[in-house]
């Protein structure tokens, strides 16, 4: 049998053609907008040098202050192919210097998001995973974005969303691992279980919300040889209206109230309450420059529980809230389990914003806290002592480079009154108490361009 080449040829060629064919309609296919599946890819960086000196606890006087500098890196990735929505994102926090230059490998690296959203229809929505709860003002339910390690869930929330009207309710069960027998929760400062309804609308110039939060955390009662004898879950609610806001022409009203109710994990029955009342004015704009002046004056009360009062908890818990851009910057209430279940606070604030441009602007802030609740010399007895907890002045700077690249500066002063030297019981104290700070903030596609500093 005699082999041609060119018959061979002639067989081929309509297979080659056919393939290249395939081939290249495949590529067009992915790479089109309106193809089966797009995917991105996204990510920021946050690098942050800060001077502590105060900030978060009064320094005695016998202590250095810290410095150091540290960064989140975050890398996103979404993907979305038909009513599905998958996203990710992967996030190295550290502080610089906390490995040695060489090393193998660390714990820096961890899932901040991880969920799957799918659509039902035009408004409906079911979201399950790790995903950041970011609701309102944060000041109750936030995604702790100012901390570089932020906040997220583990939850399945639906949402039904249309117009302004916005519905979501969800709840997250919480477990240390896979188990085979037992429900015992042991992760600190976390919910055991949890549920939550969020509605969010606008009536005319009106904007409105209501919040409804059921925290349950695990008890665990043992005897003196550690014999568990009792464990559960015991539940504290929040109901509220987060979100009251009116724009009169040059003028911003706004306002929230949140009631708990219920039981906290040492099984005291709660009572609390927190307000609060802003006013923010636009004193002058020049829309030519782009600049405008504008100042915010407001007051919230945090209710608390008087130091000799033992069998129920009248403290107010702002949970989930991102509280650093609240009550001062040098985050001495409220932060990182800081004045959690104590006499509460009151705090009556001034802020004011000169924008020179769209680009460029600086903050002044002024807060006088004091305590909400009764505070005795002695623990639950002694003298009674004045409620003025002291003042705090905040200072920023802040620049957009680019559009992707912003700068922000920032520096605290805190004067402290007797009261609240003997509160944190830390004498003797330094004399100065301050914080500054320089953060570097990268984030392309992202109209967040500053961080932690609220008007």
């Amino acid at each position: 049998m005699t082999f041609n080449m060119n018959s061979a040829r002639d067989f081929i060629r309509p297979f080659i053609r056919k393939a290249k064919y395939i081939f290249a309609t495949g590529i067009v296919l992915l790479l089109s907008s309106e193809s089966w599946a797009q995917f991105s890819l996204n990510g920021q960086m946050l690098v942050r040098s800060e001077f502590r000196n105060g900030y978060g606890k009064l320094i005695n006087e016998n202590s250095d202050p810290a410095g150091f500098i540290a960064h989140r890196a975050r890398l996103e990735a979404s993907y979305k192919i038909d009513r599905l929505n998958f996203f990710m994102s992967i996030q190295d926090v550290r502080t610089w210097g906390s490995t040695p230059s060489a090393n193998v490998s660390d714990d820096f690296l961890s899932v901040h998001e991880a969920w799957g959203e799918v659509s039902f229809g035009e408004n409906w929505k079911l979201k399950l995973g790790r995903q950041e709860l970011n609701y309102d003002n944060a000041r109750f339910l936030g995604n702790l974005d100012w901390a570089l390690q932020a906040r997220s869930h583990d939850f399945i929330l639906m949402k039904y969303e249309k117009g302004d009207s916005k519905l979501h309710f969800g709840a997250g069960f919480n477990q240390d691992g896979f188990k085979i027998t037992g429900n015992t929760y042991t992760i600190p400062n976390n919910y055991k279980a949890a549920q939550m309804v969020s509605f969010q609308n606008k009536v005319g110039r009106l904007s409105y919300s209501f919040l409804f939060w059921n925290d349950g955390r695990q008890f665990i009662e043992k005897d003196d040889a550690g014999t568990i004898l009792n464990e559960g879950i015991r539940y504290m609610s929040t109901l509220a209206i987060p979100t009251l806001r009116l724009p009169l022409n040059k003028t911003m009203l706004t306002g929230q109230f949140y009631y708990q109710f219920g039981n906290d994990v040492a099984g005291k029955s709660v009572s609390a309450t927190n307000f609060s009342l802003l006013v923010t004015q636009e004193i002058a704009q020049n829309d030519e420059r782009g600049s405008k002046y504008r100042i915010t004056a407001g007051f919230e009360s945090l209710s608390g529980t008087a130091s000799n009062e033992l069998e129920k908890n009248n403290s107010f818990s702002p949970l989930y809230g991102t509280n650093h851009a609240v009550n001062g910057l040098m985050d001495l209430f409220y932060v990182g389990n800081n004045h959690f279940n104590t006499v509460g606070l009151n705090d009556l604030f001034l802020r004011s914003r000169y924008d020179f441009n769209s680009t460029f602007w600086i903050q002044g802030d002024y807060h006088h806290f004091s305590s909400a609740a009764e505070l005795l010399s002695e623990g639950t007895s002694g003298d009674e002592l004045s409620k003025g907890f002291g003042s705090e002045l905040d200072f920023t700077i802040a620049k957009v480079v680019s559009e992707s690249v912003s700068i922000q500066v920032g520096y605290s002063q805190f004067f402290t009154s007797d009261t609240f030297a003997h509160f944190q019981n830390n004498d003797p104290l330094k004399e100065i108490q301050n914080w500054a700070y320089i953060m570097f903030v990268f984030r392309p596609n992202n109209k967040a361009k500053f961080i932690g500093v609220p008007l």
